[in-house]
């Protein structure tokens, strides 16, 4: 509980960092205005523009820091994370698919179509999940999905009737939660919530697991129904994800890893501060992806690339210490 206080008063912390800063310096002045006035000026530049977005990145990360929570818990693998998986490839298709078809312009196409991947995906190794009790087959079928999706979007992009076309396509790869507004963030919540509850149900089975297949299965709980919730769950939050900012990594992956010592490696304590861990690192990249000094805003893609593989890299090393000794 004192983790996640701690945890949720840093998200605050961010989230009121990631309004009250941005490209546009505002006076006090200003700011007090846009207090007492939310529709001035500055109030829009803080309640319409800055606010929305910060709160889709904190969602956005919360969804990735859980999934990869989930999946970690699930293969009891520490190096697993929503796209091990294929359904972020398989979500990034579907959008693809829709950019390069020239339906971007119609309201939610994208979304939808990202989302529709991931489910597509799901469903597939929900079904595997239920079928199969060892991890390693749905990493296979994982790496299997992960590299058609990506065949099939290079495909795209091969045969892509213009450079624009293309362009779109791979900025939206890119990742970004630029000009999203309060509507985007009520979608994301319909099927996130799903996943979520998908999540916190399989709690039970990912403790479970720790202890081997063979006790699980003596246990008495429903490992194949639990098994694929989690599935479920994980698929539902990245493809949530996916629709709302495109592919974003390492949040996934490193999320999980941030918490883990402080709850004693139990894989269902684990989900709830990965997600506060994954709101806060994706909070802070896109903050700094609007602050870095660039003729054009950073994506916010390239921004968790670049500080989350240092921070695994780090996760890592002090990890393989503690194993050493």
């Amino acid at each position: 509980m004192r983790l996640l206080i701690f945890l949720a008063l840093g998200l605050s912390l961010s989230l009121a960092l990631a309004v009250a800063v941005g490209e546009t310096t505002l006076s006090r002045g200003q700011y007090l205005q846009a207090i007492a006035d939310p529709g001035s000026a500055p109030g829009e530049i803080l309640w319409s523009i800055r606010a929305p977005r910060a709160v889709a990145a904190a969602l956005v990360g919360a969804a990735l820091g859980l999934a990869g929570a989930v999946m970690q818990g699930l293969l009891r693998n520490p190096l697993a994370d929503p796209a091990v998986l294929g359904v972020s490839a398989t979500s990034a298709l579907g959008a693809a698919i829709v950019i390069a078809a020239g339906l971007a312009s119609v309201p939610w196409a994208i979304e939808a179509a990202a989302l529709v991947g991931a489910l597509g995906a799901g469903g597939v190794l929900v079904v595997l999940a239920a079928r199969f009790e060892t991890p390693e087959t749905l990493v296979l079928f994982g790496v299997a999905l992960s590299a058609l999706g990506g065949a099939a979007t290079a495909l795209i992009f091969n045969l892509s009737p213009s450079p624009i076309a293309a362009g779109e396509v791979l900025s939206w790869l890119l990742g970004s939660v630029a000009n999203r507004d309060w509507g985007n963030d009520a979608a994301f919540l319909l099927p996130a919530v799903v996943g979520v509850a998908l999540a916190a149900w399989s709690a039970r089975g990912l403790r479970m697991l720790t202890l081997g297949e063979e006790t699980a299965a003596l246990s008495g709980l429903p490992m194949a129904t639990l098994r694929a919730a989690a599935v479920a769950g994980a698929a539902l939050l990245t493809g949530a994800a996916v629709s709302m900012a495109g592919v974003i990594g390492f949040v996934g992956l490193v999320a999980p890893h941030l918490t883990r010592g402080f709850v004693r490696d139990d894989p269902a304590a684990t989900l709830a501060p990965s997600a506060f861990a994954g709101a806060i690192l994706l909070v802070a990249a896109d903050l700094a992806a609007r602050l870095i000094p660039t003729d054009q805003e950073l994506k916010l893609g390239v921004v968790t690339a670049l500080l989350g593989a240092p921070l695994f890299a780090l996760v890592a090393w002090r990890a393989a210490r503690s194993w050493r000794a």
